[in-house]
């Protein structure tokens, strides 16, 4: 029985679990979509809204929570783009469409997408970082 079993597994260890949400949450920010298993896709979805509803909210802390999972041109476009693009929205930043099963071994696919954002509300990484410049002068 599975009761009170919290997230799932995929056959995988922990260490190798973080890394799969690493990597398909950066293909699919980068990208803006990405193929792969239903139940991956499954899995990623609720780590990537959260990390979209990060970045919404313009704060030391949560720009360096984001920071510590993503890096490189991911975490610059999710700042910058995506996050104040999506501040109109309460919730449901990504999308899952299922497609035809594969053809190797009959696995389920399914295709997740980040949805449109509002692209005249992009900011430069330099106005996120006065921001926390500033609230962490005030802290002091």
């Amino acid at each position: 029985m599975r009761h009170r079993v919290f997230g799932r597994k995929l056959g995988r260890d922990i260490n190798s679990r973080k890394a799969l949400l690493r990597n398909l949450s950066s293909s699919t920010l980068l990208s803006g979509h990405v193929v792969t298993t239903e139940a991956k896709a499954k899995f990623v979805r609720g780590y990537l809204e959260k990390l979209i509803r990060n970045t919404q909210k313009n704060s030391l802390v949560n720009y360096r929570d984001v920071a510590s999972v993503l890096s490189g041109s991911a975490l610059k476009k999710l700042v910058q783009e995506i996050g104040p693009g999506m501040e109109g929205r309460n919730g449901g930043y990504t999308r899952i469409t299922k497609l035809t099963r594969r053809r190797g071994d009959d696995a389920p696919m399914a295709k997740l997408e980040i949805l449109e954002w509002d692209k005249s509300k992009v900011k430069s990484i330099t106005a996120v970082k006065k921001v926390a410049e500033k609230k962490t002068n005030e802290s002091k």
